[in-house]
């Protein structure tokens, strides 16, 4: 009886950890740092061009699940070699030290998922590119002078790919962590070794698809797919 219910009450906490898991990452992934932007007049003919207020949106989690992926690939690669060698010293080598229970392993892990969150930015996204086509079309940084732009957005750039390296070590990081601790204390939750990482790569696709739908459908002049 006691026993059931225990198991009842885990039940019911896994359902409602995942239901705010996924509310955080879809909340955290449409999350955006606004850059303010102030666009100069121009007259062209007898028609005045600009004047208007915009802003740069910087998305939280740039770099998506790309990260999570390169950083599983990797840290399984060892694993998956020690497969085809079984009951060698370098199969031995890789289950004691890099197995998913292991501390080398989550902190490799970890470490991969920061390494390739600033390394998905570097490559793309330029702010010298962004500051010289917002000047070259007369607009400019609120308070910032033009040769302070690049620098600046490059500032703002490093500070939400910190914070959205760290998102993505907390959905994908705990869950692992918390199942070592759980296997050192004899507690079956093994399945709980991948879940952050299956539920960030789950939601991040879902959310893709709906954009995509959504684009589809707003240039055939459609409300969209979710009005």
């Amino acid at each position: 009886w006691h026993t059931s219910w225990w198991g009842l009450i885990v039940a019911v906490l896994m359902i409602a950890l995942t239901l705010a898991s996924v509310f955080l990452i879809v909340w955290f992934t449409e999350s955006e740092r606004r850059i303010p932007i102030q666009y100069a007049k121009r007259q062209v003919g007898r028609k005045m061009y600009g004047g208007q207020s915009s802003n740069l949106p910087l998305k939280m989690n740039m770099a998506g699940v790309m990260p999570v992926i390169f950083a599983s690939s990797i840290v399984s690669l060892p694993a998956m070699i020690a497969g085809f060698v079984q009951g060698s010293g370098f199969a031995k080598f890789v289950n004691n030290w890099l197995g998913t229970d292991t501390a080398i392993y989550f902190v490799l892990f970890v470490a991969l998922i920061v390494a390739f969150s600033y390394f998905y930015i570097a490559i793309s996204f330029n702010p010298v590119e962004v500051a010289n086509n917002i000047r070259n079309n007369g607009g400019a940084i609120i308070g910032i002078r033009p040769q302070e732009m690049a620098p600046f957005i490059k500032k703002i750039l490093n500070r939400v790919t910190t914070m959205g390296a760290v998102f993505l070590v907390v959905i994908s990081g705990v869950p692992i962590l918390v199942g070592s601790i759980a296997s050192l204390l004899d507690v079956n939750f093994t399945s709980l070794a991948f879940a952050g990482t299956s539920l960030l790569i789950a939601v991040g696709v879902a959310l893709e698809i709906v954009r995509d739908l959504e684009a589809q459908l707003s240039m055939r002049n459609y409300k969209g797919f979710l009005d």
